[in-house]
């Protein structure tokens, strides 16, 4: 199975391929769909980032504004308040690397500075381009993540895919971010309205292969798996589990995830299956 680095800033990086990674989230938000509320708190929010590294994450991806579809809006300042102190006491831990969840070159360039290693955009640069400056010039390894919200999509879910991904890609190289920095997320739920949506999404992710980049999945809890199993969100880990082992077969690096240890469970298993297939061929 090829390995492929993923260069992040302060001189750390991450081998991807031969076994999943885990990026643990962690919202310190009051109101995220599944966990608002719970980790607001500064040492709430790095115990439970301690608890998701010791069941097995490798990146904690610290957020500080709900993606949720109709949360409010927060400013650049409330954000920046919420991140930054748990990214500094991650950081002085030392126990894993960090991520931050924003689509501002403000928060995402204090947030490198504070210690965050990695610069993940739900916006795919397309709102702040240029936070992909950011990324160029602090070293940061980029998460750019597909998006379908305030635009027109494209009928077919891949196609949509590779155009909206393929402008994120001009932007970034435009900044100057090496492909060796760059990770792609479809964006499981970010407007894709239903579980068939969604389940299409999955059943072509290996498409997805073509654009030539490590791909991350963020199933997480989301909307379209509670259609299917009939679970609340909090409820939804193996739910979760089962769609990220679809997804490790079908070409996904990188999981992002609220429940660690049923996700390292499910791909371990995964990873052994592709392991025998690598020695089998």
């Amino acid at each position: 199975m090829t390995t492929r680095r993923w260069q992040l800033a302060h001189g750390r990086h991450l081998d991807l391929g031969g076994k999943s990674v885990i990026v643990g989230i962690l919202n310190v938000t009051p109101d995220s769909f599944s966990d608002g509320g719970l980790f607001v708190a500064p040492e709430q929010a790095v115990a439970q980032a301690r608890r998701m590294v010791e069941e097995g994450a490798s990146v904690i991806d610290v957020g500080g504004e709900s993606t949720r579809p109709g949360a409010p809006a927060v400013t650049a300042g409330d954000e920046q308040a919420r991140v930054l102190p748990v990214i500094e006491a991650l950081a002085g831990l030392g126990e894993a690397l960090i991520s931050v969840d924003t689509y501002r070159e403000d928060t995402a360039r204090l947030a490198v500075a504070a210690g965050a290693h990695i610069v993940n955009d739900v916006w795919g640069l397309q709102r702040e381009p240029d936070i992909a400056r950011v990324a160029a010039e602090t070293g940061a390894g980029l998460v750019i993540m597909h998006t379908g919200r305030d635009r027109q999509k494209l009928p077919d879910v891949i196609e949509d895919q590779l155009f909206f991904l393929g402008k994120s890609l001009e932007i970034a190289r435009r900044s100057g971010v090496a492909d060796d920095r760059i990770v792609l997320d479809p964006g499981f739920g970010f407007a894709k309205e239903t579980a068939e949506e969604n389940l299409d999404l999955m059943a072509r992710f290996s498409e997805l292969g073509t654009l030539g980049f490590p791909l991350m999945a963020g199933t997480s809890r989301k909307r379209f798996i509670g259609t299917v199993t009939g679970r609340d969100a909090s409820a939804r880990g193996a739910g979760t589990a089962a769609t990220s082992v679809i997804l490790r077969l079908r070409g996904a690096q990188l999981f992002r995830v609220h429940d660690v240890a049923i996700n390292m469970d499910a791909l371990a298993v995964a990873d052994a299956m592709l392991a025998r297939d690598v020695r089998g061929s």
